[in-house]
């Protein structure tokens, strides 16, 4: 992975984000991560821009399109944008406050990703680890804690739909074992 520099960082994650505004599901959404943007944008200082943006483009990263009307904008290449995401997944961890009470369901996370797609499948488990499911087999994880939302908002980042389930069970045949997994849970 290229190592990006503070303000590259902000540079290929807003570009990003602009991929992200336009899939936004509701005007909430939207408003939510426009502000983000906003907000990491303001941050960024012109001259070490500049120079971040002209290293980048020799790396590859990004391109600069002259438009009809004089202007010119910048879009993430192919190589751009795959090193954005995994700099956005793995520059993050999903932050997620466990409840102090266990509802009783337990939320299962199976996946069948192709080779092709082992970046993703590799972060994926490193996520599922790192928010401590209890791994049942090679690609199936189990949590008591509820976390859908976020393992959801991670498989849509890269598109991975197809490959990826989430099941809210009541019960696993095994379920003691898993619980003594998760001592916390009552």
């Amino acid at each position: 992975m290229y190592k990006f520099g503070a303000v590259q960082k902000k540079i290929v994650l807003a570009l990003l984000g602009g991929v992200a505004l336009g899939l936004s599901s509701s005007p909430d959404h939207f408003y939510k991560n426009f502000r983000k943007l906003r907000k990491e944008w303001g941050k960024i200082n012109q001259q070490n821009f500049n120079r971040s943006i002209k290293k980048l483009a020799d790396r590859k990263l990004i391109e600069e399109r002259k438009l009809a009307n004089g202007s010119f904008k910048l879009v993430l290449t192919s190589e751009g944008v795959q090193q954005a995401k995994t700099l956005s997944l793995l520059g993050s961890s999903i932050n997620f406050k466990k409840p102090k009470k266990w509802d009783g369901k337990w939320r299962i996370v199976i996946f069948d990703i192709p080779e092709k797609e082992r970046l993703f499948r590799d972060i994926l488990r490193d996520h599922l680890k790192e928010l401590e499911f209890f791994k049942l087999q090679q690609s199936v994880f189990a949590s008591p804690y509820p976390f859908e939302k976020p393992i959801l908002e991670l498989v849509s980042l890269y598109s991975a739909e197809p490959y990826v389930r989430v099941i809210t069970a009541l019960k696993i045949d095994n379920e003691e074992k898993i619980k003594k997994h998760f001592k916390a849970i009552k």
